[in-house]
């Protein structure tokens, strides 16, 4: 299976891409995991999760070529 991510702001700073291919995950754990496992750097924030721009708050069930964004946490007023 084939996940396609993409990568905003802070976040890109600590993976130095903006798109990159995950494969073999089948949930939005999974694939947090895998991420950290990747850029441990990842680990010291918050962000969100939005599968097929529709952001997630609990573990979401992935299909082969989704597209998962990762955002930074957004603080406004």
């Amino acid at each position: 299976m084939k996940i396609n991510i993409l990568v905003f702001g802070q976040l890109y700073d600590i993976t130095k891409v903006s798109q990159l291919t995950i494969y073999e995950v089948n949930n939005t754990e999974q694939l947090t995991r895998k991420l950290i496992e990747q850029f441990p750097e990842l680990s010291k924030f918050k962000f969100s999760i939005a599968v097929n721009k529709k952001i997630v708050q609990q573990n979401t069930i992935l299909n082969n070529e989704d597209t998962v964004a990762l955002l930074p946490a957004f603080s406004g007023g």
